[in-house]
């Protein structure tokens, strides 16, 4: 997530484009609809279920979907899709790791998809196990910044619940915490009045790449690839850049 989620603010304006704000609330509504299978349609006894509505109310996904989503998830309605998680390994330009999570009713679809997107964009996929283990699964929860929500409010209300690391992305703070304590400290936050935009497991690389200009637009340019495939859910990566090549880019955009 390092160096992904520091990019938030340049990926959200891309976001704003409307192709990209559909494919934004499928990958949402989708995430719903596994949740609901797997843990029941009901948000107070299902964790999971619980924040993935959350994540899509702040994201502005209708109501209504929301609810068809649960449904169809849970077998309330007709015409869910039998999703199927599978995690793809390989490397970018300048050699930057990449975890692709796709969730897809078409595996060979999926593959495909994904194939394309590293031929194209100087990438390569790699053997299963061969870059999974420079990431370590991690709870992580995101919260927007404001007057009365800074780090050390943040620290104070989770470091008791479990929470590892607070870092500043900008616009957001992301708490960091081992995966199982993901519930607790999203609680505590809770209990403390602290909104969060979103609270999911993902993936927190152990080592970073740092690249430049250059290397950053081809690792977003592959990132924007991958993306454009339905069936792609999340993209993890180790790439980091300096504040001077952060700036750069903002400026470019």
């Amino acid at each position: 997530m390092a160096g992904h989620s520091k990019w938030a603010t340049t990926k959200h304006k891309k976001a704003a484009l409307d192709a990209k704000r559909g494919k934004l609330f499928a990958r949402l509504v989708k995430n719903i609809e596994v949740a609901a299978r797997t843990g029941g349609g009901d948000p107070a006894g299902n964790p999971t279920l619980y924040d993935a509505i959350q994540k899509a109310k702040k994201n502005s996904v209708p109501g209504d979907n929301i609810d068809r989503a649960v449904k169809r998830g849970s077998g309330a309605e007709a015409g869910g899709a039998d999703w199927e998680t599978i995690m793809y390994e390989g490397y970018g330009p300048g050699g930057v790791a990449f975890l692709v999570e796709c969730l897809t009713d078409n595996r060979n679809r999926a593959a495909s998809d994904v194939r394309v997107a590293f031929s194209r964009n100087g990438g390569s996929l790699a053997d299963p196990g061969s870059v999974a283990y420079l990431f370590t699964r991690k709870g992580l929860i995101e919260i927007p910044k404001s007057d009365e929500v800074d780090e050390d409010t943040v620290m104070m209300a989770v470091l008791d619940a479990g929470a590892e690391e607070i870092t500043d992305e900008g616009e957001k703070l992301q708490v960091v915490c081992e995966a199982t304590d993901l519930i607790a400290v999203r609680s505590a936050l809770q209990e403390n009045g602290i909104d969060y935009d979103s609270a999911e497991a993902g993936f927190v690389p152990s080592t970073e790449v740092e690249l430049d200009l250059e290397g950053v637009k081809k690792v977003l340019r592959m990132i924007d690839a991958l993306e454009d495939s339905d069936d792609v859910q999340n993209i993890f990566t180790n790439f980091t850049a300096s504040d001077e090549v952060r700036a750069q880019l903002e400026e470019e955009e």
